[in-house]
């Protein structure tokens, strides 16, 4: 009996050129690829964002197991770095090379090919649903989140649902994800008084406050960690005046900073701190401190059980590792999923993802779709 090549359907994502939020085919192509398995199909595309939705089994059924992932990219930089086209999927020496080859399409390839390998041998006495979007590198209000609101106009749902994101540091199987940190980023704006630098008293310089400011915020320790999650992070990253004369205090100048937080804080909780740490420099200055807030997402935890119990089982027993249970790394869409029903995440080595000369071991997308095969052969046992 034939079986669904991962490689070579890795390959023809790959060969889309899907930046974000370009979509170039890639949709196309897996809405064929599962339409001709006998999946149903229907596209959640909003704000010129392709999303895909395919559900084989009936809807709502009680045991509903999602996959998620994503089909756009990150920009390729100058092409004249990559050593080959950086949407060629060529392959050398079992590596397969191409924007996206570790960060998502592999991914996308291992699940669509394992569950459609599954209800065409073993049709399971439940239902599969995968939900795919070309809006996960970019601002993803329309990419995942339209898919959710989608399926909740629908009437639809996932049980549980498992997000194909690179998780594991260096080796295969070694880690997954059951949780994120949360993300915001701080906007200050101080506005003081402009003047000549030979007469500072005539001036209100927002210099000094702006500094005071960045180094109360960086040297505020947020918390010890949690059960489940590492100290959360504040980083300042950038401290902006635009003045180019020395003999002018300018009247303004800006910040941004960025905080990865953990369960121990929400963003509401934190944008009151920052906000109170604020007005109390602005009164110590006698300057106007303006601050604009931006949330990418609140921190969650899916608890250790069934659900990463069935995960870590099936990468054991395909790897020979048990997953570290990990919270570690940047955002995922599994941030907005997790509102919707319990989800974890697992999927390739991501040493290389974003960099120049991507580049996946094509025994290791063969592996990851024996993995996912084996997940949902337990899940539907």
């Amino acid at each position: 009996m034939s079986t669904t090549d991962p490689v070579a359907l890795t390959a023809d994502l790959i060969r889309c050129a899907s930046v974000t939020p370009a979509d170039d085919g890639a949709m196309a192509l897996l809405e064929r690829v599962l339409g001709d398995a006998g999946f149903d199909c229907s596209r959640a595309d909003r704000g010129g964002i392709v999303n895909l939705l395919a559900r084989w089994g009936a809807k709502c059924h009680a045991r509903t197991f999602g996959f998620n992932g994503h089909t756009d990219v990150v920009p390729v930089g100058d092409p004249a770095d990559w050593s080959c086209d950086p949407f060629g999927a060529e392959i050398r020496d079992g590596i397969m090379y191409g924007r996206g080859a570790t960060d998502m399409k592999s991914g996308v390839a291992a699940f669509v090919a394992a569950a459609i390998d599954h209800v065409t041998t073993t049709p399971p006495d439940g239902a599969i649903l995968i939900a795919i979007t070309g809006d996960e590198e970019g601002d993803a209000h329309h990419g995942t989140l339209a898919l959710l609101d989608h399926m909740a106009a629908t009437g639809d749902a996932m049980s549980v649902c498992l997000v194909g994101e690179p998780t594991c540091p260096t080796e295969m199987g070694e880690m997954m994800k059951i949780g994120r940190r949360g993300s915001m980023t701080a906007y200050f704006t101080v506005t003081g008084v402009q003047g000549h630098s030979a007469y500072p008293h005539r001036a209100r310089n927002p210099l000094p406050a702006m500094a005071r400011l960045m180094d109360r915020l960086s040297s505020h320790v947020l918390d010890d960690g949690t059960d489940h999650f590492d100290a959360s992070t504040l980083a300042v990253v950038t401290i902006d005046t635009g003045n180019p004369a020395n003999n002018v205090i300018p009247s303004s100048c800006t910040s941004t900073v960025n905080i990865r937080f953990n369960d121990a804080h929400s963003s509401a909780s934190l944008g009151a701190w920052l906000q109170d740490e604020a007005d109390q420099v602005a009164a110590e200055f006698g300057v106007t401190v303006d601050m604009d807030l931006s949330v990418s997402g609140e921190s969650f935890v899916t608890p250790p059980g069934a659900l990463s119990d069935l995960v870590a089982h099936a990468v054991r027993d395909e790897t020979g590792r048990m997953p570290e249970l990990s919270t570690s790394g940047g955002t995922s869409d599994a941030r907005f999923i997790k509102d919707h029903c319990p989800v974890v995440e697992f999927g390739l080595v991501g040493q290389s993802m974003h960099k120049v000369d991507e580049h996946v071991d094509t025994a290791h997308i063969t592996q990851l779709k024996s993995i996912y095969a084996r997940i949902l052969k337990d899940y539907f046992a």
